[in-house]
């Protein structure tokens, strides 16, 4: 998951009253029954937060960061500590990412606890794993060759193994269905799963209402923003439409005086002002890919446009985030008829404004 693209400083509209995040192996309460816990991660964020709700006998775990040894250590301290022998009674995915989901299985097998998920994020979950050890398929390389990949990259991603499963504890072959909508007791408190999309299929977040709390997972995030990607298996989605209509309805269903409880960063107060500032440097995003698509550019050329960074074409991981995240704009814009395309003799795609859009653009720098 790509968040170190687009970074957003908080301003004076977010609150944080929580604090800083408890130590690795350490909980803290944030609100009744709502316990705060951190996980290391080794990708561009350092940790993932998880939230443990009070359920009965044990407590309910939200997400569950990624299968490594780093992570069941720090899980073994809380089983030790803070949790006292007290089980797991169930483990609820906001979405298939790695480190959200990496050890449900794990967890699952050791309190003999199920698997609760929306069905499209547990279908692709189990998909990917079951591509596991294998070079990537001629479908993928014909989608970055299209992007504008380099034969030395396309080179280096074919010597590269799938290695989603490695991080992965073998998910449950079964799990519980949850859906938009649903209201979930756990404990003594009424979760409503509120679906969105564009960061991944079918992502849950949880709405307790009465306490106003919000789960948001990868969905709403404090500091930075989620990554929003085309993948080899879907070229033509336009994952950015799923997440503007996801922000739309989290403003909608979502109480504004709510304290989210993100799955990276800090609790935070403000979600409608964030929701504004996730809208807003999404449109300025798509914005400056607009009009620097005055010339023909492949999707590997929109990197400078959307990136403050660099991206060396040698870090295979980084090159196929951006290059997904880049192609979602292109997407976007060209279905909202604002592209065309042409196909080299390569195969490699390149994309320019039509004349309609580059003449309203023209009209705006005079007037400008």
């Amino acid at each position: 998951m790509n968040k170190e693209f687009a970074p957003l400083a908080a301003d004076d509209a977010l609150c944080f009253p929580c604090g800083s995040p408890p130590a690795i192996g350490e909980w803290c309460e944030v609100a009744p029954g709502v316990h705060w816990t951190c996980m290391p991660l080794p990708i561009y964020v350092p940790t993932i937060n998880l939230w443990l709700l009070e359920d009965g006998p044990g407590v309910a775990v939200v997400d569950t960061g990624i299968n490594s040894n780093d992570t069941r250590q720090a899980w073994e301290r809380l089983f030790d500590g803070v949790l006292r022998g007290r089980p797991v009674t169930r483990v609820l995915g906001t979405h298939m990412h790695l480190d959200h989901i990496g050890l449900a299985g794990w967890l699952g097998e050791r309190f003999a606890c199920r698997l609760w998920m929306t069905r499209l994020e547990y279908l692709q979950c189990r998909m990917l794993a079951g591509d596991s050890g294998r070079g990537p398929s001629k479908e993928t390389q014909a989608f970055l060759q299209r992007a504008g990949w380099s034969e030395a990259a396309l080179t280096l991603n074919r010597e590269r193994a799938n290695t989603f499963g490695h991080m992965l504890w073998p998910l449950p072959e079964s799990f519980r269905r949850v859906s938009d909508g649903e209201r979930l007791r756990i404990g003594e408190h009424e979760w409503e799963v509120v679906v969105g999309a564009g960061h991944s299929p079918e992502h849950a977040c949880l709405y307790e209402a009465k306490r106003k709390l919000l789960i948001s997972g990868d969905q709403v995030l404090p500091q930075i923003s989620s990554n929003i990607s085309v993948h080899p298996g879907e070229p033509d989605a336009d994952p950015i439409s799923d997440w503007l209509d996801s922000l739309a309805m989290l403003r909608e269903r979502v109480s504004d005086e709510v304290l989210v409880l993100p799955a990276h960063g800090e609790p935070f107060r403000g979600l409608h002002a964030r929701l504004a500032q996730l809208e807003s440097s999404l449109q300025r995003a798509l914005d400056r890919v607009r009009r620097g698509l005055d010339r023909p550019r492949r999707a590997v050329d929109v990197f400078e446009l959307l990136f403050a960074r660099q991206i060396p074409a040698n870090d295979i991981g980084l090159m196929g985030l951006a290059t997904g995240e880049s192609l979602a704009h292109l997407n976007h814009l060209q279905q909202r008829g604002e592209l065309c395309t042409e196909t080299d003799q390569h195969g490699v795609v390149w994309y320019r404004l039509t004349p309609r859009v580059t003449e309203s653009l023209v009209r705006d720098n005079e007037q400008g």
